[in-house]
């Protein structure tokens, strides 16, 4: 019987910004800026949130769980394609694409979720304020963000296996890490049942919680409308801007990548589709909570010594 030369296979090229060869100092000084300030900003979140006591509530538990996920989730991703930029080896194992692409899939599968439970945590605070610190107690928060992780995880195993079952004939990946879409696209076979799998998994891990999300800001909205005060109604709005901002351009982004049917685009054009959900998002996160909240601008005042306005 023939022996398949698929079977010989052992790493993966990632291609990354071929075509932009002559940019790539620019895009790597365009790429490492948002990085750094993607890390630092988070870091700086977790560890005020930890040392301040004011921020000891759930919506702030739920942040620093989001900024500890995001920050693993652009480890996986952005120092292999800062390194390709600047003339490092761009090969991968077999072992190491599949590992980076589960905790690519883990942890971008955990934010939305995070996300999800932040809308849930804001509807308890504004809808029955009275009884906010009864149902939001320490146990359910860890509950829900163990339950956040778990579904991140149990997907990433089965979406890598199933892509990692497949034999391979190309060696190519024209990306730059191991997403879902591009390393199927080196498979001898058809991948159509993948591609189903895929989109069935992106439909559960990205519709499902944006219908929450938008249940719950329907209720939410409804509430605050019913508040007399003027001033209550914009603490209350307050209260929900910086969630929503990062909920819109998350799921946004995420929803434009994966929820299209098998990719008619360009190499280029979908490399900035992930551009944007890799790099630029990551960056919402820290920048809205930090510029944008005030109990957050206060805390790091204090962490710094000075008086919060």
């Amino acid at each position: 019987m023939k022996r398949e030369n698929h079977t010989l296979t052992t790493e993966f090229v990632l291609q990354g910004f071929s075509s932009f060869h002559e940019h790539h100092l620019t895009l790597f000084v365009m790429f490492l800026a948002p990085y750094t300030l993607t890390l630092a900003g988070n870091i700086i979140i977790v560890i005020i949130i930890r040392i301040d006591h004011h921020l000891h509530t759930p919506m702030y538990f739920f942040l620093s769980m989001l900024s500890t996920s995001e920050t693993i989730y652009t480890l996986v991703i952005l120092p292999r394609m800062l390194s390709s930029l600047v003339g490092m080896s761009q090969a991968i194992s077999l072992a190491g694409c599949a590992t980076q692409m589960f905790f690519f899939v883990t942890f971008g599968i955990t934010n939305c979720f995070l996300l999800t439970v932040m809308g849930y945590d804001r509807y308890v605070a504004i809808c029955s304020p009275l009884r906010y610190t009864v149902i939001m107690n320490k146990r359910v928060c860890t509950q829900l963000v163990w339950v956040a992780c778990s579904i991140g995880l149990i997907v990433a195993m089965t979406q890598v296996m199933s892509v990692f079952r497949l034999p391979f004939c190309a060696t190519k990946v024209a990306h730059f890490f191991c997403d879902i879409r591009p390393v199927m696209k080196l498979s001898c076979i058809d991948t159509t049942v993948n591609e189903i799998l895929t989109l069935i998994i992106s439909v559960f891990v990205l519709v499902v919680p944006m219908s929450l999300v938008f249940i719950s800001y329907v209720l939410i909205i409804s509430t605050i409308l019913k508040i007399t005060s003027t001033e209550g109604r914009k603490k209350a709005f307050a209260t929900c801007a910086s969630h929503l901002t990062v909920v819109i351009a998350h799921y946004g982004c995420a929803s434009i990548a994966y929820l299209k049917p098998k990719s008619e685009n360009t190499k280029d054009q979908d490399q900035l589709i992930s551009v944007t959900y890799t790099v630029i998002t990551p960056l919402l996160n820290p920048v809205v909570y930090t510029l944008r909240n005030k109990e957050v601008k206060d805390s790091l005042l204090r962490a710094i010594g000075r008086k919060p306005f």
